[in-house]
């Protein structure tokens, strides 16, 4: 820049002619140039406006234009008398000695500084060479023989082969090894396998595959064009029961939790600085996957309440009252953690055994609801002759079928296989083909004390004052075996019996029964002595019993058989209309798994029967007329 000036100045000297008003506008010009270059335009026009020269730089006047540049070179707010033309040239020497002083002690400052930078560096890598000196020097350290007796055993775990375990060898893997569930498992993929997938919740029986089922799903729609899920979208899984929390939010395994400095000690570098450090929890675990939690239903209702709000929001936000957001010391990932939070994008899918009214309303209102089912023995059997394979084990010929009358769950079933591989391994030992009998599942079936899941019912040919009822507890359908008998020639002083134990719900069906036999009949039951019985003291705990008690009733009464292989269920009015009930479905199955041939319903429930039902018949009926018609046929 000096260099520009001189050349500049010493052409104008050359000229021969006198030094005009225009020449000097344009060397004043050169000289806010040169400011500009140096400063900075931003910082030309801030140093301008503190000395009050924002005005003379932008005036027309030639004096004052030179006067802003004598206040910008000198520092200088005071107000001084606009110079005429003969002082500029004396003015513009000196203000350019003033910048060519400028620009030197800049560049030495340039200089230093840079020197200053690269002897710090030059001295702070001697001192962390020094340090590791000292380290590598320092003899024993934390090491001792116990905690290295402990290093060598951690050693020694890692390198033995670990156990197998029968459930990873059974595992269903593909949508078809998940047997039985077949409409459940379609429902499931389907609110899966969209762009945008539903939070789920899945009702069903213990070891029917629910939880198989929402594994395999992730894995088969991970494969789908324009799926959500990426490859590597985690599968993250835990019970419901065990979550254990603590209000104060000092430990949070499913939402994550905040340690203070203080009591519980960050990490070693954050707690020596007074800094909280966030934890991470399950639900950050499973972002852009899926979070399972089976046996949803047990959940502690407030951890509930705060996971719907992470389904919500799609993060978690942490708080503490440590962190201090002005603080410099502050690493920037937690400085965000606190600030925006940490992301919770996933898809919920919970499990359980409970009915739907039992679960929150809120968790409900946000998920869709896939039902699965109790299996039939056919499916058992498929399920024990697919685990055999897995196992590499043969088996009788009836050992799947002995094994169905006992259980219904898949995982009970692979249960039962497994004792009897082990018990069968145990008795030849030196054999490498391992043969399953049925003598070996009695054993274990016997050691176990199982009895058979179901007891025929069904009694060839017709009864009089028996009929066969349905209820349902859980997700179970069961049948009810209903007897009645009638004493006569009591003339007004006659009284009704049964089960106290079946519930207030079936002396409630019997008293609307003797109502609508004596409209039926015009039989007063006064005049007779009546026993109702409900074999075995099942419990009812709903109206669903009305129309087999009645049907009992009339039976009994007017001494007419109804045949011994059908079930009925229904409410009963004092009218003599049957009613709907709830359970169809599961009534059904526990119908089909008794051995039961034809089914009474109410009309009003037909569309709750399932499509492409086999092996059973389902009748609707209005009123009690028509229900002994169908069951005396």
């Amino acid at each position: 820049m000096k260099d520009f000036l001189k050349k500049f100045l010493k052409q104008i000297d050359q000229e021969e002619n006198k030094v005009t008003e225009e020449q000097l506008k344009l060397e004043v010009d050169a000289f806010y140039v040169v400011l500009s270059n140096l400063y900075g335009t931003d910082k030309l026009i801030l140093k301008a406006s503190k000395l009050e020269a924002l005005g003379l730089m932008r005036s027309e006047n030639l004096g004052e234009r030179v006067l802003g540049l004598q206040k910008l070179t000198h520092d200088d707010p005071t107000d001084k008398p606009v110079p005429g033309l003969e002082e500029i040239p004396a003015l513009l020497q000196e203000i350019e000695e003033h910048i060519a002083e400028t620009v030197a002690k800049r560049s030495v400052e340039d200089r230093l500084n840079q020197a200053v930078a690269e002897k710090m560096q030059e001295r702070h890598e001697e001192y962390l060479k020094e340090i590791k000196t000292q380290v590598l020097k320092e003899t024993g350290g934390p090491e001792n023989a116990q905690t290295l007796k402990k290093l060598a055993l951690l050693e020694k775990m890692n390198a033995t082969k670990p156990v197998s375990s029968a459930i990873e060898v059974l595992r269903p893997l593909t949508p078809e090894e998940i047997i039985g569930q077949e409409k459940a498992l379609q429902a499931l993929l389907a609110k899966l396998a969209t762009p945008f997938p539903q939070h789920i919740i899945i009702y069903g029986p213990p070891g029917v595959g629910k939880t198989s089922a929402a594994r395999v799903a992730l894995e088969t729609v991970k494969g789908f064009p324009d799926s959500p899920f990426h490859r590597d979208a985690p599968f993250i899984e835990v019970d419901g029961t065990t979550l254990r929390w603590d209000p104060r939010d000092v430990t949070n395994p499913l939402l994550g939790s905040v340690h203070d400095p203080i009591y519980q000690g960050a990490k070693r570098d954050l707690a020596e600085t007074g800094i909280p450090e966030p934890k991470f929890g399950l639900v950050n675990d499973a972002h852009t996957g899926v979070l399972f939690i089976d046996e949803i239903g047990e959940m502690d209702p407030t951890l509930l309440n705060k996971l719907l709000k992470v389904l919500e929001d799609k993060r978690v936000y942490f708080e503490s009252s440590y962190y201090d957001p002005h603080d410099p010391q502050v690493p920037l990932y937690i400085k965000r953690i606190f600030e925006e939070g940490v992301p919770a994008d996933f898809v919920l899918i919970g499990a359980t055994t409970r009915e739907p009214h039992d679960l929150n309303p809120a968790l409900r209102s946000r998920c869709a609801e896939v039902y699965f089912v109790p299996l039939e023995p056919a499916q058992i059997t498929h399920i024990v002759k697919q685990s055999a394979r897995k196992l590499s084990v043969k088996i009788e010929d009836n050992v799947p079928e002995w094994i169905s009358e006992y259980v219904i769950e898949g995982r009970k079933a692979n249960s039962i296989l497994l004792d009897a591989y082990g018990l069968a391994r145990f008795k030849s030992p030196d054999e490498k083909e391992v043969i399953i009998t049925v003598e070996d599942v009695n054993e274990v079936l016997r050691s176990s004390r199982l009895t058979p899941f179901i007891h025929k019912k069904v009694t060839p040919g017709k009864d009089i004052g028996r009929v066969l009822g349905l209820g349902v507890s859980g997700f179970l359908g069961s049948v009810l075996e209903i007897e009645v008998k009638v004493f006569s020639g009591l003339e007004g002083k006659g009284s009704i019996r049964f089960n106290e134990t079946a519930g207030t719900m079936a002396r409630d069906a019997v008293f609307n029964a003797a109502a609508v036999i004596r409209n039926l009949t015009g039989e007063d039951l006064k005049n007779y002595d009546l026993h109702v019985n409900v074999v075995g003291g099942g419990r009812i705990d709903g109206p669903s019993a009305g129309l087999a008690v009645t049907m009992a009733i009339y039976s009994a009464l007017k001494d007419k058989p109804v045949k011994g292989d059908v079930a009925v269920t229904g409410e009963i009015s004092i009218q003599g209309k049957v009613k709907p009930v709830g359970g169809i479905y599961e009534k059904i199955f526990g119908a089909k798994q008794a051995g039961i041939q034809t089914v009474i319903i109410p009309e009003e429930n037909l569309r709750e029967v399932p499509s492409g039902l086999k092996g059973i018949e389902v009748i609707t009926v209005d009123n009690i007329e028509e229900a002994l018609r169908i069951a005396q046929a």
